[in-house]
């Protein structure tokens, strides 16, 4: 038997006369978990809907399991053992679990067996090694739960390749390890697995091969034992990990923020620490540890039970989000899509959201021309790559949107700007565009930052405040800074062998 499950061959795509894949090329062997790499706009996505039937190609092949496929539509896709689990969730939150997972058939019956479809929903995220009510309403399940349903939902097509598109963008460690036992096990059947993502650590963690697209072409397909982070990087980017971080400059600038014992009890404990102007501090430890909820405290979205704040030595109370503004002190929150940007919206209006003040003329209205002068001119700086100022949100990269993000809490003039997870979901290129922005942008202010990556905690702050149960634990400076003293800050003590 052929060892290969899939194979596309000379893929082709064109839209509107621009070529987004030239004669591409990937073969996926039986039970092997494949990572597909490259930035935004590299042609990922592109191929994975061509594969699916979402897209259809221009030339080429695509052969599963040795016989050639002319797959028209997602239907089709399905019929031929293509399961699909995108970056956003495709479920119905009002539906239960075993509604979701059966829905595609549940639409081609006349009469439901209720029980039936019940019991096959709990044998199937059983054998996934979950417990999942199959009554409950997916709308009610964690992030965690809501992936295995969707992986359940692709597995009833009796999927021969599943496609999982940025599995982990929103799942903490400890349900990452339980998504890879889960991948791992599907492998083990004999499913062929193409894996998106990243967070290029996983990749050499779960991975058994690896082909990275730049600009609609192969670049290479390596076994993951073939290449290190540092050759990966360049595949993808063209340059070494060295180079993705910009050097930094150490300023000894005025205090900007000093945080003297905040607490809130049963969240965080006496949390004490200082920002200079030119300065990026970086806030470090496992999920749980209270990081988020720092920066929630300090931009007044959360109260705290006491402490105290000094902006620019003076006393100053933050108990709400509008005096937080008031005071110059911006956030970047977490989750871009929810609470960062209104993706229904234009640039323009994303980008000038916290300036309205500004752009208005002597008759109360918005000024287009003020709009367009501000909006110009951060779009240049900050390079950010839109069709044009009324182009939606939505519509652009992940990069882009958190490009716009930052541009717009860079127009606040903030004395103080908290970034919290700065680069979630966003593709190696666009990271390295970002740090080079957030080191300008540390020359004006100072810079909070919240990362679950330890590599970007390390390679953007001049001191680390690492936490460990709601307090913290140790603020490391310069030398001090690196992954074993992170880490040795961060795990509880009782888990610490000594």
């Amino acid at each position: 038997m052929d060892s290969n499950r899939l194979e596309l061959l000379d893929v082709s795509k064109s839209f509107s006369g621009v070529p987004v894949l030239k004669n591409v090329s990937v073969v996926v062997k039986r039970g092997e978990v494949h990572a597909l790499l490259g930035e935004n706009g590299a042609g990922k996505s592109t191929l994975i809907k061509i594969l699916s039937g979402a897209y259809r190609k221009d030339s080429g092949k695509s052969i599963i399991d040795g016989r050639e496929v002319n797959i028209r539509d997602p239907f089709e896709g399905k019929r031929n053992g293509i399961g699909v689990v995108y970056q956003e969730f495709t479920l119905a939150n009002d539906l239960t679990v075993a509604e979701n997972i059966f829905l595609d058939q549940l639409s081609e019956k006349g009469f439901i067996h209720w029980r039936s479809i019940n019991r096959k929903a709990v044998g199937i995220i059983k054998d996934l090694g979950f417990e999942i009510n199959p009554k409950s309403l997916v709308g009610e399940l964690s992030v965690a739960n809501k992936q295995i349903v969707e992986i359940a939902k692709a597995l009833t097509v009796q999927a021969k390749i599943l496609v999982l598109d940025e599995p982990t963008t929103v799942l903490a460690p400890g349900e990452v390890k339980d998504l890879f036992k889960v991948i791992k096990k599907i492998k083990e059947r004999g499913t062929s697995i193409i894996y998106i993502s990243h967070r290029l650590p996983e990749i050499f963690e779960i991975a058994d091969n690896i082909t990275v697209l730049k600009d609609g072409e192969i670049v290479g397909t390596r076994s993951v034992q073939e290449v290190d982070m540092d050759q990966l990087i360049n595949m993808m980017i063209g340059r070494s990990i060295s180079n993705l971080f910009p050097e930094k400059e150490y300023h000894n600038g005025e205090l900007v923020c000093e945080v003297k014992e905040y607490t809130r009890k049963g969240i965080i404990e006496d949390i004490s620490f200082s920002v200079r102007k030119g300065e990026i501090l970086g806030f470090a430890g496992l999920v749980g540890s209270g990081r988020s909820e720092v920066m929630r405290a300090l931009f007044g979205a959360d109260m705290i039970d006491k402490g105290t704040l000094f902006l620019e030595g003076r006393k100053t109370t933050i108990d709400n989000t509008s005096k937080a503004l008031k005071n110059k002190i911006a956030f970047v929150p977490e989750d871009r899509k929810e609470e960062g940007a209104i993706l229904e919206n234009s640039v323009a209006i994303n980008m000038t959201l916290a300036i309205l003040k500004r752009i208005k003329n002597k008759l109360g209205f918005l000024s287009s021309s003020s709009e367009n002068k501000y909006c110009d001119e951060m779009i240049k700086k900050f390079n950010i790559k839109t069709h044009s100022l009324q182009t939606l949100m939505e519509n652009l990269s992940g990069g882009n949107q958190q490009k716009v993000i930052l541009a717009k809490w860079f127009l606040t003039n903030a004395k103080l700007l908290i970034l919290d997870e700065p680069t979630r979901g966003v593709d190696v290129g666009a990271k390295s565009e970002i740090y080079e922005l957030i080191k300008e942008m540390a020359k004006e202010t100072g810079i909070i930052i919240v990362s679950s990556e330890m590599m970007e905690v390390i390679g953007l702050s001049h001191r680390v405040a690492v936490m460990r149960e709601g307090r913290i634990s140790k603020i490391l400076e310069k030398d001090e800074i690196s992954e074993v003293n992170i880490m040795k800050n961060a795990v509880p003590m009782e888990s610490v062998e000594i």
